[in-house]
């Protein structure tokens, strides 16, 4: 079956680690409050430390690191669709496949925790992706999911749009491309989970990127190009955008003195009997 446009952008934006990089970098240095993303995701789970652990769209493994760090009982896999994140992941080879996750090549009721951290709105089909990651998700096991608000960076999208009415032939009319992030993001994410798991709870962080000059945050804008560019209008070319997003982003931090733009990231928990349920259940919340 032929990839649609946007799946090629996507298998195209992480073809190489370079660009995770880049946005893990960014958010390493100029994030505010300092938090590492990876460990407050992970923090919101309740461990035992022996868990079995499925890690979906593995990147490069920045939560493997955090987990064995604190938790080296783990039985830990992880599976992501680009050979060459795999080879960049600290991991045990044997427990890293290069894999599709709507085809997961695992057995019914594997794994204590299923871990899909800023990748389930990649999923072409999303009920799809989540019917398979329960699939091998025991019956008491947890899933957690993290993403982000569809209204983080608003700042940039103002400015997005802007350099978007200013190149192109339809004016106003014209709008910057959405974020990939729509399809499961904190205001939509639980709704969805909940098609599929008893009870989801929902965990907020958010925060500011604090950047003293504007080159890293353009850095950050460049690197979306692979998720982004095929979303502009067809009069709208990527390297005329940058040049009006520098100017836009240079008169903003002459005017403020710094470049600020707000986030939100957050993390979800979905499950039918683990971990929270438990509490829920022994208090009369109702039947699983």
């Amino acid at each position: 079956m032929a990839l649609t446009v946007l799946e090629q952008a996507v298998q195209q934006y992480y073809a190489t680690d370079r660009n995770l990089r880049i946005n893990e970098e960014m958010r390493a240095r100029y994030l505010v409050p300092q938090v590492d993303l990876a460990s407050w995701t992970l923090n919101t789970l309740d461990w035992t430390g022996a868990e079995s652990v499925l890690d979906i769209g593995a990147g490069t493994g920045s939560h493997y690191e955090r987990l064995m760090r604190d938790k080296p009982h783990l039985h830990y896999f992880a599976l992501d669709l680009s050979p060459q994140m795999l080879l960049c992941h600290p991991g045990e080879g044997g427990r890293l496949a290069c894999a599709d996750s709507m085809r997961l090549p695992y057995a019914d009721d594997s794994f204590d925790v299923v871990m899909a951290n800023n990748m389930l709105y990649h999923l072409p089909d999303l009920d799809s992706g989540l019917r398979e990651i329960k699939r091998v998700m025991k019956p008491t096991g947890r899933l957690l999911a993290a993403t982000e608000s569809l209204f983080s960076l608003p700042e940039l999208q103002v400015l997005l749009r802007r350099a978007i009415v200013l190149l192109s032939r339809n004016g106003a009319n014209a709008e910057p491309p959405l974020a990939p992030v729509e399809a499961f993001a904190l205001e939509n994410g639980a709704r969805i989970l909940r098609r599929h798991f008893f009870a989801v709870v929902r965990h907020d962080l958010p925060a500011a990127l604090h950047f003293p000059d504007i080159e890293p945050a353009l850095d950050y804008v460049d690197s979306l190009r692979g998720l982004r560019e095929h979303g502009l209008p067809a009069d709208v070319n990527w390297d005329d955008l940058m040049l009006i997003m520098r100017q836009q982003m240079t008169q903003l931090s002459k005017l403020l003195g710094k470049l600020e733009l707000t986030v939100q990231f957050g993390a979800m928990i979905a499950s039918d009997r683990g971990g929270f349920i438990k509490d829920f259940m022994a208090r009369g919340g109702g039947q699983a």
